[in-house]
């Protein structure tokens, strides 16, 4: 009786010892593939755009301020809502005069980390995508000129600029507005998701389903197009490798980074999503025809794995990405300085609609 015990103890414990090296490789291999979100976006712009506390105040009170705007009714928190994931939660935004963007908008919580911004990549920066929306007619319609006007026009605002920017001779400048804007994005980042916990060591911080999700979205492919530290968005990637979706989740017209490279190598390819806090981030796909994250997922197994993954495998990689969800940023939404010239501001003519958005 006691030999038998003595055998199954063994068996046990060779069994335990098996299960742990095996916990040990796959940590091992998520450390090689991913990265943690780190506490600070600091070392991103440190060569370029220096971080300072009067940029980040600048830029936070720019990004909640609908002046940026011709119509004065547009901030950029309309499109990338701090309490909402960092997008809009709807397929496509809404704009100037209610008219509606080509592509759904991106999250702007850990963009920072991102290759480059857009959906088809044509921002190399958060800087360069600045410009973009409020210079876009479907969405802010504005130019760079009224810009500096409005902006001149507030005291508080002229103030803040020659704080943020004391050594150029004109503060208050376009190029201004995008370099404060950038630096106050790279503060919302999203740290201390379970996922972050389970890279930095803790074997505990992930259910069993989600482990057995990671180990699925590590060996059959879903890595490929997603790691780092955003679990995607570091490369361009075409969508429909193996089949393509139907014109609702992938339209016909929208040709992706071929718009920007004039590359038909190019039709179709788009940037890979940042995979962080995807759970928050409904609709998905850059048509924003997709609600569910498990559809989501399912779309991309059928059209980029060829079905690699089993329905369990699916629900399992599911599972996996809510363990993506990390801290929110702690925002207060700013009070907006009045303004104090009475000079009436220029009528802004309309841009042509549809032009470029995400």
């Amino acid at each position: 009786m006691k030999a038998a015990y003595s055998l199954t103890a063994a068996v046990a414990l060779g069994l335990g010892s098996s299960l742990a090296a095996a916990d040990d490789a796959m940590l091992e291999r998520a450390q090689l593939l991913f990265k943690p979100i780190p506490d600070s976006a600091e070392d991103v712009l440190a060569d370029r755009n220096p971080m300072t506390p009067e940029k980040i105040e600048l830029g936070e009170m720019l990004f909640f301020d609908p002046r940026l705007s011709a119509s004065q009714t547009i901030s950029c928190n309309t499109c990338h809502n701090v309490g909402m994931g960092g997008d809009d939660n709807i397929p496509t935004s809404i704009g100037h005069d209610w008219q509606r963007g080509p592509r759904n908008s991106p999250t702007i919580f850990n963009a920072v980390f991102n290759v480059a911004q857009f959906w088809d990549g044509r921002a190399e920066d958060l800087q360069e995508q600045a410009k973009g929306p409020i210079q876009a007619g479907v969405e802010m319609n504005n130019t760079p000129d009224n810009l500096e006007r409005t902006l001149n026009s507030i005291e508080t605002y002229v103030e803040m600029f020659n704080e943020a920017f004391p050594d150029d001779p004109n503060p208050v400048s376009f190029d201004n507005v995008a370099s404060s804007l950038e630096v106050y994005q790279a503060t919302l980042i999203t740290p201390d998701a379970p996922f972050d916990l389970y890279l930095k060591g803790d074997k505990d911080a992930l259910t069993e389903q989600q482990m057995a999700g990671l180990d699925a979205f590590m060996n059959k492919g879903c890595v490929a197009c997603h790691n780092g530290v955003n679990v995607g968005g570091q490369g361009y990637y075409p969508f429909g490798v193996i089949s393509r979706p139907g014109a609702d989740i992938l339209p016909d017209d929208d040709l992706g980074r071929a718009q920007v490279t004039e590359t038909a190598a190019d039709r179709y390819v788009f940037r890979s999503p940042s995979l962080r806090n995807v759970e928050l981030t409904a609709p998905y796909f850059h048509s924003g025809n997709v609600w569910s994250l498990r559809e989501a997922v399912a779309v991309m197994n059928d059209s980029q794995l060829g079905s690699l993954l089993s329905d369990q495998e699916v629900e399992d990689v599911t599972a996996f990405l809510r363990a993506l969800t990390g801290k929110q940023p702690d925002v207060v939404y700013p009070v907006m300085p009045v303004r104090t010239d009475s000079t009436p501001l220029p009528d802004i003519p309309d841009y042509p609609r549809g032009a470029a958005a995400n």
